[in-house]
């Protein structure tokens, strides 16, 4: 996924179905300089992680 895309999904009141290394997770934040997002699995909201958004897969 790119950085623009992400955003797209973080600002959308749509929830969209990605993943990151196979499971499901929501996208709290974009920073598009330098492509990284912070994102939580579904089920675990207080796993705060940031990954590259090159990591996530829209499904």
């Amino acid at each position: 996924m790119d950085s623009q895309r992400a955003q797209e999904i973080s600002f959308s009141s749509v929830m969209t179905n990605v993943t990151y290394n196979g499971k499901q997770i929501y996208i709290e934040h974009v920073d598009q300089q330098k492509g990284m997002a912070t994102i939580h699995p579904l089920d675990e909201p207080t796993k705060k992680q940031t990954v590259s958004v090159t990591s996530l897969l829209e499904q």
